[in-house]
């Protein structure tokens, strides 16, 4: 069988999820009271930080608007 491997934009989208819940957690925030924050399903939130959800620009704008951070800050690294 071949090894499945993993695309840039599976790294992409690990990384991007893993600054935002970096991000929220350094603020003492759940993922439900930033889904709250910003609008979001929780669900939603919880998928982008796992790195299975293409986030939307404008809702990566909200998500950085509830954690009082710049957008680039969320993208840092890629």
């Amino acid at each position: 069988m071949k090894k499945k491997r993993k695309s840039k934009r599976d790294v992409y989208l690990k990384k991007v999820g893993r600054t935002i819940r970096e991000a929220r957690k350094a603020k003492g925030m759940s993922q439900e009271s930033l889904a709250f924050a910003s609008g979001l399903d929780r669900s939603y939130v919880g998928g982008v930080e796992r790195g299975e959800r293409n986030i939307a620009i404008l809702n990566l704008k909200r998500i950085a608007e509830a954690l009082q951070v710049p957008v680039s800050s969320l993208l840092k690294g890629l």
